[in-house]
This record gives C-alpha cells, sequence and structure tokens, in this order.
C-alpha cells in the first residue's frame, strides 16, 4: 500500500502560485516550488513530469477554481456588491509589489502565446465571467443595482476594471491597490446602482 503524500497536489499549487509571484514563470525552478512547498524538487518531478507540466497544472487548477473565491465570498455576506468588493480585496492582496504583478502577468504571456496554457486560460475567462453575472444579477435582484442593468456587460466592465486597476496601480505604484481597486469599482457600479 503507497504511503499518504504529506503534501496535497493543492497544497504544491498554492506554492506553485507563490512562486510564480516570487520569480515569475520564466524564471520558476522546480527548487523554487519545493521550497515553498516543502518537498524536493524531485518530488514534483514524479507529479508533473516536469516545470511544464507543473505549470500546466497550476493553470487547470486555476481555472477550476476561477469562481471559488466568489462563491466562499458571497456565501459569507448578505450583499452580492460586498461579496464582489470581498474578492477584490483578496485580489489586491496577493500583489504586494509591482514586481510581483509583473511576475504574475508572466503567466499571460503563456497564456497568449501557447495552445496548451491558452485552453486554461480561456477556461478560467469564462468561469470568471459567469460568475460575475450571476453575482450582478443577485444584485439587480436585491435591488443593489438598477433593474435594468445589462448585467453581461457590466460583468465585463467589472473585469477589465479589476485586472486594469491593478495594472495601473502596478504601474505607478502609487496608493494601495486594495483601495484603488475598490474606488474604481464604486465608481463603475456607482453609475448602475
Amino acid at each position: 500500500m503507497p504511503r499518504p503524500r504529506a503534501t496535497s497536489d493543492a497544497e504544491i499549487l498554492a506554492a506553485t502560485g507563490r512562486a510564480i509571484g516570487a520569480h515569475g514563470p520564466v524564471r520558476l525552478t522546480l527548487a523554487h516550488v519545493g521550497a515553498e512547498a516543502g518537498v524536493s524538487p524531485a518530488t514534483l518531478s514524479q507529479r508533473f513530469g516536469s516545470k511544464r507540466g507543473l505549470l500546466l497544472a497550476f493553470a487547470a487548477d486555476a481555472a477550476a477554481n476561477a469562481a471559488a473565491p466568489y462563491r466562499r465570498a458571497r456565501s459569507a455576506y448578505d450583499s452580492p456588491l460586498a461579496a464582489l468588493h470581498a474578492v477584490a480585496d483578496e485580489f489586491a492582496r496577493h500583489m504586494s509589489t509591482p514586481e510581483e504583478m509583473a511576475n504574475h502577468l508572466g503567466m499571460l504571456q503563456l497564456d497568449l502565446s501557447d495552445p496548451e496554457f491558452r485552453v486554461h486560460a480561456a477556461a478560467h475567462t469564462r468561469a470568471v465571467d459567469a460568475v460575475l453575472r450571476e453575482l450582478l444579477a443577485d444584485a439587480v435582484t436585491r435591488g443593489e443595482l438598477h433593474s435594468d442593468t445589462d448585467v453581461l456587460h457590466l460583468a465585463r466592465a467589472v473585469k477589465i476594471t479589476t485586472d486594469g486597476s491593478l495594472l495601473q496601480w502596478a504601474l505607478t505604484a502609487d496608493g494601495d491597490p486594495a483601495a484603488l481597486l475598490h474606488d474604481d469599482l464604486d465608481h463603475l457600479l456607482g453609475r448602475a446602482s
């Protein structure tokens, strides 16, 4: 009978995300991820085959769990818009420096240039779009947004605002990313409420 794994794949993939933030996907090594996860590079090779295999597993996991932060926040808050702001806070907390944001954006380059990564990026984007539409439709139902709100277009604008606000912060390093993101979302949502 095989021994149980001391470190789960989920823990390793979470450690991979942290290591990507620290090093970017190009400079990332199995040793970086191993140090972050508390496992040897050989263990990572056994489980994922290679750095590329690990990064593909990370991308697949990110796509499969893209809606999870929104669902967790929605179950924690009565207000759909409060849940949306909670998710924005969570995303902003993951970007402590412009360099960390740049390292995460390195995954975007893989997503756009490599068809195997693009499949996962597209699935991730579709999942976020769907959960945003669900959250905003709930906000309409609860009277937090106008009854005639175009939920489809507003969901797209929320995603663009979230991404753009964090990118703007990374380019200027002005202010607190969470506060800036809150202000930008409030401005956008204020027009629909």
